[in-house]
Protein backbone atom coordinates (compact mmCIF):
# COMPACT_ATOMS: atom_id res chain seq x y z
CA UNK A 1 0.00 0.00 0.00
CA UNK A 2 1.26 3.36 -0.85
CA UNK A 3 2.15 6.01 2.05
CA UNK A 4 -0.45 8.83 2.47
CA UNK A 5 0.44 11.85 4.55
CA UNK A 6 -1.36 14.48 5.65
CA UNK A 7 -0.05 18.05 4.93
CA UNK A 8 -1.23 20.56 8.19
CA UNK A 9 -0.83 24.35 8.14
CA UNK A 10 -3.11 26.42 10.55
CA UNK A 11 -6.78 25.46 10.03
CA UNK A 12 -5.79 24.03 6.65
CA UNK A 13 -5.28 20.26 6.14
CA UNK A 14 -4.73 17.88 3.15
CA UNK A 15 -4.00 14.36 2.42
CA UNK A 16 -1.59 13.44 -0.41
CA UNK A 17 -1.31 9.66 -1.79
CA UNK A 18 2.63 9.29 -1.97
CA UNK A 19 3.72 7.35 -5.17
CA UNK A 20 7.23 4.70 -4.78
CA UNK A 21 9.85 6.67 -5.99
CA UNK A 22 12.83 6.84 -4.10
CA UNK A 23 12.14 10.67 -3.83
CA UNK A 24 8.76 9.30 -2.04
CA UNK A 25 10.60 7.26 0.00
CA UNK A 26 13.36 9.61 1.47
CA UNK A 27 10.71 12.27 2.45
CA UNK A 28 8.51 9.36 4.20
CA UNK A 29 11.83 8.66 6.75
CA UNK A 30 12.23 12.07 7.77
CA UNK A 31 8.45 12.19 8.82
CA UNK A 32 7.10 14.06 10.85
CA UNK A 33 8.60 17.18 9.64
CA UNK A 34 7.69 21.16 10.74
CA UNK A 35 9.30 23.50 7.89
CA UNK A 36 8.45 26.95 6.89
CA UNK A 37 7.26 26.92 3.69
CA UNK A 38 7.35 30.25 0.97
CA UNK A 39 4.59 31.06 -1.89
CA UNK A 40 6.12 31.51 -5.15
CA UNK A 41 2.40 31.87 -7.52
CA UNK A 42 0.09 29.26 -6.86
CA UNK A 43 3.32 26.90 -5.50
CA UNK A 44 4.54 26.73 -1.96
CA UNK A 45 8.07 25.41 -1.31
CA UNK A 46 10.36 24.71 1.65
CA UNK A 47 13.41 22.71 2.94
CA UNK A 48 12.57 19.70 3.53
CA UNK A 49 16.32 18.04 4.39
CA UNK A 50 15.40 15.49 1.78
CA UNK A 51 18.58 15.53 -0.20
CA UNK A 52 18.09 13.29 -3.68
CA UNK A 53 19.31 13.37 -6.81
CA UNK A 54 16.84 14.22 -10.21
CA UNK A 55 15.08 11.43 -11.17
CA UNK A 56 14.22 10.30 -14.25
CA UNK A 57 10.73 10.86 -13.83
CA UNK A 58 11.99 14.85 -13.43
CA UNK A 59 9.59 17.36 -14.94
CA UNK A 60 9.20 20.98 -14.97
CA UNK A 61 5.01 20.91 -16.28
CA UNK A 62 2.91 19.89 -13.34
CA UNK A 63 -0.71 19.40 -12.35
CA UNK A 64 -2.84 21.38 -9.68
CA UNK A 65 -2.10 19.02 -6.43
CA UNK A 66 0.78 17.64 -7.10
CA UNK A 67 3.58 17.13 -4.67
CA UNK A 68 7.46 17.31 -5.26
CA UNK A 69 10.50 17.14 -4.39
CA UNK A 70 13.14 19.99 -6.00
CA UNK A 71 16.63 18.04 -5.97
CA UNK A 72 18.75 21.33 -5.94
CA UNK A 73 17.04 22.67 -2.60
CA UNK A 74 16.10 20.01 -1.20
CA UNK A 75 12.86 21.40 -0.92
CA UNK A 76 9.18 20.13 -0.86
CA UNK A 77 7.22 21.90 -3.04
CA UNK A 78 3.14 21.80 -3.40
CA UNK A 79 1.82 23.04 -6.94
CA UNK A 80 -2.05 24.25 -6.96
CA UNK A 81 -2.13 26.72 -9.52
CA UNK A 82 0.05 28.72 -12.20
CA UNK A 83 3.65 30.19 -10.86
CA UNK A 84 5.67 33.00 -12.47
CA UNK A 85 7.24 30.15 -14.51
CA UNK A 86 3.72 29.34 -16.40
CA UNK A 87 3.00 30.04 -19.68
CA UNK A 88 -0.74 29.44 -18.87
CA UNK A 89 -2.86 27.88 -16.27
CA UNK A 90 -0.92 25.18 -15.51
CA UNK A 91 1.61 25.01 -12.71
CA UNK A 92 5.01 24.74 -14.04
CA UNK A 93 8.02 24.34 -11.72
CA UNK A 94 11.10 26.41 -11.79
CA UNK A 95 13.55 23.66 -12.76
CA UNK A 96 12.92 19.77 -13.13
CA UNK A 97 11.39 18.66 -9.54
CA UNK A 98 10.88 14.89 -8.99
CA UNK A 99 6.93 14.18 -8.36
CA UNK A 100 6.37 12.17 -5.45
CA UNK A 101 2.32 12.57 -5.03
CA UNK A 102 -1.10 14.14 -5.38
CA UNK A 103 -3.49 15.64 -2.62
CA UNK A 104 -6.70 14.24 -2.75
CA UNK A 105 -8.75 16.84 -2.02
CA UNK A 106 -9.43 20.40 -0.64
CA UNK A 107 -6.04 21.96 -2.85
CA UNK A 108 -7.30 25.39 -3.94
CA UNK A 109 -7.57 25.92 0.15
CA UNK A 110 -3.99 26.92 -0.34
CA UNK A 111 -5.24 29.63 -2.27
CA UNK A 112 -6.18 31.49 1.47
CA UNK A 113 -3.01 31.49 2.67
CA UNK A 114 0.22 33.90 2.91
CA UNK A 115 3.72 34.02 1.38
CA UNK A 116 5.01 32.45 4.24
CA UNK A 117 3.39 29.46 6.15
CA UNK A 118 4.48 27.14 8.92
CA UNK A 119 3.57 23.07 7.96
CA UNK A 120 3.38 20.16 9.78
CA UNK A 121 3.83 17.04 7.09
CA UNK A 122 3.06 13.62 9.00
CA UNK A 123 2.38 10.20 7.68
CA UNK A 124 -1.49 9.72 7.94
CA UNK A 125 -1.17 5.90 7.06
CA UNK A 126 0.66 5.15 10.17
CA UNK A 127 -2.31 7.11 11.92
CA UNK A 128 -5.11 5.19 10.14
CA UNK A 129 -4.31 1.80 11.29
Amino acid sequence: MAEQIRIVSGEVELKAQLNESVSAGALVKKLPLELRMSRWGDEYYGDCGVSVEEGPEARELMEVGEVAIWPPGSALCIFFGPTPASTGEEPRAASKVNPIGRISSGVQALKKLGPSIQVRVESATKAET
